[in-house]
């Protein structure tokens, strides 16, 4: 038999609640100012401070604005402290309009394949749905990026500014989002009708044409070649004419891509550590590099991410930066809101559970500048470096708690010669796939 909620159990919920004093005061408090500042902990917050044993200097704080494209910033703003280092800069950006018009035009293309390799299978399947529920999504992971400096290279800011749809990208994704749903029902319902495989694809390369024209339009030309040309601390004025965006990475960055490895600390039974995963459908260019991960325990990240910073290179990573973080006073720490006093409960999943449950995946990259070691050489808390601006955090950077780093960190890419011989082998060996929708098939927002 099914049971409803009848009128006598509404009657001692309510009895139960106005029994209790507090809750009348919880529930005044929450009312008028919300859960999360009326549950914020100032010890908490007074107790995280901004101060580290290690830390590395950095540029001007980034803005991703109305974007998704945090793991581009992330990685770019790794990408920028070499140009810096190398050239004497106080400060330097790089175009991230340059990477996202080249993620767009790959994702489309990978998305178009995506189609023509999936026609056997039905539209109103998982698969299928999947794939068209977001074929144009801001979001991405270190190894997107790499394909895309790989084919590309990069350019500084100035070679190709930011747009009004750069910045906001909502308007942007969306119309090609409904173009890209109107080509794959037009490759499928041509397959039905008996056209050949290469029939399609010569319809792909015309739907191709759009996609860069809509491109061109939002975001602008991309460069082929360009003038580079800054001024260093000590006023030195440095110029390179006409070079392309590969030579610019190899000359002023230069770091072999090869090289870099992302760890993830998954927990879950069906992922056991010190395995290799990739994840299907799951990618951006087609002949790119795909998404890999070796699965490891999470002292291991915090090994190999303080190993690389105190060598003086910051550290891209992944989080779930929404949980237990503040943006105001740039705090992300488990004791920061008192949610379970005031509403008189309990939490109780652990990091397997609430991935297996949807309750956490990773949902932003960052980037790791410092680190403070206690006495005994262990993390108590992390200096990030955000891309949200100088007004969220402090002057754009938050400070993350050691137990929150256990929780809610997800990734991390380091140089291989910062881990023993045997977790490369672990990371190169033949990945186990996982299903699209897996939770480390997350993307970076």
């Amino acid at each position: 038999m099914k049971e409803s909620l009848t009128k006598e159990t509404l009657e001692a919920f309510q009895n139960d609640f106005r029994a209790n004093t507090l809750h009348t005061v919880a529930k005044n408090a929450v009312t008028v100012n919300g859960l999360l500042k009326s549950s914020r902990n100032s010890e908490a917050a007074r107790s995280t401070r901004h101060e580290f044993s290690i830390s590395l200097e950095q540029g001007e704080i980034t803005n991703q604005m109305q974007s998704g494209r945090c793991w581009m910033f992330a990685a770019l703003n790794t990408f920028r402290f070499e140009v810096m280092k190398k050239l004497n800069l106080e400060t330097f950006e790089l175009s991230q309009n340059y990477t996202l018009f080249y993620d767009k035009l790959e994702k489309a293309n990978y998305f178009l394949e995506s189609i023509l390799d999936t026609l056997k299978e039905p539209v109103n399947g998982r698969l299928i749905s999947h794939l068209l529920t977001d074929p144009l999504g801001d979001g991405g992971q270190w190894d997107m990026l790499c394909s895309i400096i790989r084919k590309y290279g990069l350019v500084p800011k100035d070679a190709m500014p930011e747009t009004a749809c750069s910045s906001a990208t909502r308007e942007m994704a969306g119309y090609m989002t409904k173009k890209l749903r109107e080509f794959a029902c037009t490759l499928r319902k041509a397959n039905e009708s008996g056209a050949s495989i290469d029939e399609l694809r010569m319809q792909k390369e015309s739907m191709m044409n759009e996609i860069y024209r809509i491109l061109c339009i939002c975001l602008g030309e991309p460069p082929k070649t360009f003038d580079f040309e800054v001024r260093d601390k000590d006023k030195n004025f440095h110029r390179d004419t006409q070079i392309t965006p590969q030579q610019f990475y190899e000359k002023y960055i230069s770091l072999n891509l090869d090289d870099y490895i992302s760890l993830i600390n998954a927990p879950t039974s069906d992922k056991p550590y010190h395995r290799s995963y990739s994840v299907k459908y799951l990618g951006n260019v087609k002949e790119g590099r795909p998404v890999r991960y070796l699965n490891l325990e999470i002292e291991e990240l915090k090994k190999a991410a303080i190993a690389q910073m105190q060598d003086g290179s910051p550290v891209w990573f992944g989080c779930d930066v929404g949980k237990y973080s503040c943006g105001e006073n740039g705090v992300m720490d488990l004791d920061l809101y008192q949610t379970e006093e005031l509403l008189g409960t309990t939490y109780h999943m652990t990091k397997a559970e609430r991935l297996d449950y949807h309750e956490s995946l990773m949902t932003h990259a960052m980037t790791f500048m410092g680190v403070n070691l206690d006495e005994n050489g262990n993390p108590d808390r992390w200096r990030v470096e955000n891309s949200w601006g100088e007004k969220s955090g402090k002057k754009g950077y938050y400070v993350m708690s050691d137990a929150w780093f256990d929780e809610y960190m997800y990734q991390v890419v380091v140089n291989k010669k910062y881990l023993p011989e045997q977790f490369v082998k672990e990371y190169e060996s033949e990945p186990i796939l996982l299903e699209p929708w897996d939770p480390m098939g997350s993307l970076a927002l």
